[in-house]
């Protein structure tokens, strides 16, 4: 058991995907899968109750204590009070919450800029930037009690322009600034606030290779690593690095975890 016994960590989109060999098949899943190995307790959103419930897994595995709890930050609905009792919710369960990480994000990728909707503009605005304001907001009194940590999702697709991924895109930098922001105020606070660019193998890329074996060739690049990162390994860990006393000085940065397709001029 490691550095984060007894402490806390809100992890969203936190749900259980498996690849086929069985192994952690997406990126939240996997940090909450590192974050359990560390000790950590941990409270877990998103949209499928059904992958939520099976994140429990991880208690009888490591442990640890698994708080999963439906949340679903959208155009129309009360946001603010939806990120609040998630907050709630984890400080009746564990009485303090050290590391907020905001992972989820939905999105309707490959639709060019003029053939983008609103609703699905909104779709990748509401889940991503303000899902990552309003939980930002609500644990912030939390974080400041334990001098915690936050880890926001950006993405290579605001750093490079990928084609198709407008609302993406401009979720993520929107998420960059506001984490840079952040990393300015609380910085007085002991918060430290950094944000992470990912690629790595999920099931939905799995899937995405099986159903359309020449698409995928043709639109999914080999990073100059030779492979995919691991969702588990190399980007779950970078995240309990991110929170551990060792990287408490390092704040507002932008951390390319994308086996060397981050040094795209």
């Amino acid at each position: 058991m490691g550095f984060l016994k007894g402490k806390t960590a809100i992890i969203t989109g936190g749900g259980r995907e498996v690849l086929q060999d069985g192994s952690c098949g997406s990126i939240g899943y996997g940090i909450a899968t590192a974050f359990a190995k560390e000790g950590a307790n941990l409270v877990l959103t998103g949209r499928n109750v059904k992958k939520l419930e099976g994140a429990k897994e991880l208690e009888e595995k490591y442990g640890i204590k698994v708080l999963a709890v439906p949340a679903d930050i959208h155009a129309g609905a009360d946001n603010e009070a939806i990120a609040a009792d998630v907050a709630k919710q984890a400080m009746d369960a564990f009485g303090r919450i050290d590391v907020l990480i905001n992972n989820a994000q939905a999105s309707a990728s490959g639709v060019k800029l003029t053939d983008h909707t609103t609703e699905q503009f909104d779709l990748a605005v509401y889940s991503g930037l303000y899902a990552t304001f309003y939980y930002m907001k609500a644990c912030y009194p939390y974080l400041k009690e334990t001098q915690g940590s936050v880890i926001n999702f950006a993405s290579g697709a605001g750093l490079f322009g990928n084609f198709g991924q407008c609302a993406y895109a401009a979720a993520k930098e929107g998420i960059r600034g506001l984490s840079r922001v952040a990393a300015t105020e609380w910085g007085q606070d002991g918060i430290n606030v950094n944000i992470v660019c990912p690629l790595a193998w999920t099931s939905q890329l799995e899937k995405f290779q099986n159903a359309y074996p020449d698409a995928f060739k043709a639109n999914v690049k080999m990073p100059p690593m030779g492979h995919f990162g691991d969702v588990e390994k190399e980007i779950g860990r970078v995240c309990v690095q991110l929170a551990s006393p060792d990287f408490k000085y390092m704040t507002g940065e932008t951390i390319t975890l994308e086996g060397g397709l981050g040094q795209r001029p």
